[in-house]
């Protein structure tokens, strides 16, 4: 069982969460911090000038009301926007919160995540804690 539980956040529609929130709510002691994260890549300056001013906000207040939704079906949730680089965010992130285990939702592999690396990979190689990957 476990008190303090981290649980990224994708919206990619090859990812299916709900496995991750499952396990999250079975593996969880009953006082246990969940925290559902979304990590906002960031947009590059010369594709910010083509975009209206307000989407940002806009794209930021859906997520946060999305993941709100979410950990509102999950005791102790809270749901948490982040900006920056989604492996070393998540990382970043744990390392200042030491959350005991980090569940993420993962996808087949395909040929760019041999070559690059995904999300997925990159935290399981470099998490100071239990990691689970549910496929």
């Amino acid at each position: 069982m476990y008190h303090n539980i981290l649980v990224p956040i994708s919206f990619d529609t090859e990812r299916d969460t709900s496995g991750s929130l499952k396990l999250a709510e079975v593996l969880a002691t009953p006082d246990a911090q969940v925290t559902l994260m979304h990590v906002v890549e960031h947009i590059p300056n010369y594709a910010i000038s083509y975009m209206p001013a307000e989407y940002l906000t806009e794209a930021r207040k859906a997520i946060q009301t999305e993941l709100d939704n979410m950990a509102a079906k999950l005791p102790n949730a809270t749901g948490l926007v982040i900006e920056g680089h989604s492996g070393r965010t998540i990382l970043d992130w744990s390392e200042e919160h030491k959350p005991d285990l980090i569940i993420m939702a993962s996808h087949r592999p395909g040929m760019q995540d041999l070559l690059l690396g995904s999300t997925a990979s990159h935290v399981v190689r470099h998490a100071k804690c239990a990691v689970h990957v549910v496929r």
